[in-house]
């Protein structure tokens, strides 16, 4: 009788190349390698040197400016339309060049920002998954816009609600800044919407969050979006702990400060510092940096606060040095490591999604500053749905939040009235975070519905 070889299904997963993407694609590609699933991450030339994981395969493809990708372009636009060309060009060899060996890619899980991927896919004759890497709740607004359940741009009265079927009430701070402004980031809005223009053609979509999260809005769109939830894309070691050493995403594109940070943390009481970061985007004014300093000073509070170093001249003169053994400023640091340390007593954060489910997912209370586009939908689920933290009120002439706002609700979190039932909270949607990625849990069998499809097909 002759023997049947079976062939181990195998993945390429293209994340759009900033580091907000690249960390959840990565670590659902680790997520399948635990499961048996051979995964391939397809990274721009300029990227690919940061990503060192083991198990995982490193295959680059060009956007067409390989030494600095957006940077060299310096135009959205251009950047795209070359990204579209040269990444569906040399995604397609990566295809080809696999085709007869013992690995066929038999799936290409692609960030929602790149469809062309699907076309890529379709061509070869394999599957096609769209991943979406914001929460579902952003995810559906902007399904909405493409259905036509309202059109651009929203106008909201200041206290009129935007009423959508199945999804809870957006005021005018909650809604996305492409919606309200579309003006504004022409480019970046124009990449939102199309991540549905063939998102019915694909044979799966992920979205990096939870069923106990999110599940009863991703079902409220599931007729036009039907998203599987499986998330949150945190590394196994802080939630289930089932993939060995997994205590990073394995991606960086900056050098961490993670011994200087750990530390300086050691000796400090348990949540007593406060841990301060707004990614590696946002670009505070002058004027919020030096009213998030002088809050700090007010606070008498230990804080670590990551600051860039393009943006350390905004801050007070003499600052650091007065807060010295009180505040600790780095240029950057391991955010996983930081929030898991049991130091930290609360998140001071911009509300992007990865740093938002890495909040959730350690249980650290929040202090919600969003600055544009999805982080101010966000914002709201922490304060007021899942109430793990608390969102400051914005000056409306100065369109900052004061100092004083943000002395009252760092005090809040740290030890006020509402401090105990925040850290409640937290507890409970860190627990959730770790059971739905569990054996058996929700995320972990909506992975393993996935891996038993491509298996039936090798």
């Amino acid at each position: 009788m002759a023997e049947v070889t079976t062939i181990e299904p195998h993945v390429i997963l293209v994340p759009y190349p900033s580091q907000g993407h690249i960390n959840p694609l990565l670590q659902f590609a680790k997520r399948l390698a635990s499961k048996g699933v051979k995964s391939t991450i397809a990274t721009t030339k300029y990227t690919v040197n940061s990503i060192n994981s083991p198990n995982i395969s490193v295959e680059p493809i060009s956007d067409g400016f390989d030494e600095g990708g957006y940077t060299q372009a310096q135009n959205t636009d251009v950047f795209l339309k070359s990204f579209k060309e040269n990444g569906s060009r040399s995604l397609s060899q990566i295809l080809t060049k696999y085709e007869n060996s013992t690995h066929p890619i038999s799936c290409i899980v692609y960030d929602s920002f790149f469809p062309w991927a699907l076309d890529v896919a379709k061509k070869h004759g394999i599957y096609g998954a769209s991943f979406f890497t914001n929460s579902a709740m952003v995810c559906a607004v902007f399904a909405h816009i493409h259905h036509g359940t309202f059109s651009l741009p929203v106008k909201i009265e200041e206290n009129e609600p935007l009423l959508l079927p199945g999804l809870p009430c957006l005021y005018p701070i909650d809604v996305p800044g492409f919606i309200r402004e579309p003006e504004s980031y022409p480019a970046y809005l124009s990449m939102k919407m199309s991540q549905f223009s063939n998102v019915e053609n694909g044979d799966w979509i992920f979205d990096n969050s939870f069923q106990e999260l999110e599940g009863e809005i991703a079902r409220g769109v599931s007729k036009f979006w039907p998203a599987k939830l499986i998330g949150p894309m945190v590394p196994s070691s802080y939630l289930d702990g089932r993939i060995e050493n997994d205590k990073g995403y394995g991606a960086s594109l900056w050098k961490p400060l993670s011994e200087e940070c750990l530390n300086w943390l050691k000796p400090k009481p348990k949540q007593s510092v406060i841990y301060i970061s707004f990614g590696s985007m946002v670009s505070l004014p002058q004027k919020q940096m030096e009213e998030i300093a002088y809050a700090l000073i007010g606070s008498n509070m230990n804080f670590l606060w990551v600051v860039r170093d393009t943006e350390e001249c905004k801050l007070p003169k003499g600052f650091i040095e007065s807060t010295k053994g009180k505040g600790l400023i780095v240029s950057w640091c391991n955010q996983l490591e930081t929030l898991a340390n049991q130091a930290i007593g609360c998140f001071v954060t911009h509300c992007g999604w990865n740093s938002t489910l890495e909040g959730l997912s350690l249980g650290v209370p929040m202090v919600a500053m969003p600055q544009f586009s999805d982080q101010m939908t966000d914002a709201k689920f922490i304060d007021e749905i899942w109430e793990i933290g608390v969102r400051p009120k914005l000056d409306e002439l100065l369109g900052i939040v004061k100092r004083e706002e943000l002395l009252f609700c760092l005090k809040e979190v740290m030890e006020g009235e509402k401090s105990c039932e925040i850290r409640k909270n937290a507890t409970k949607w860190r627990d959730l975070a770790k059971k739905t990625v569990s054996e058996g849990g929700s995320s972990d069998k909506a992975i393993n519905e996935f891996v038993e499809s491509l298996n039936l097909v090798c």
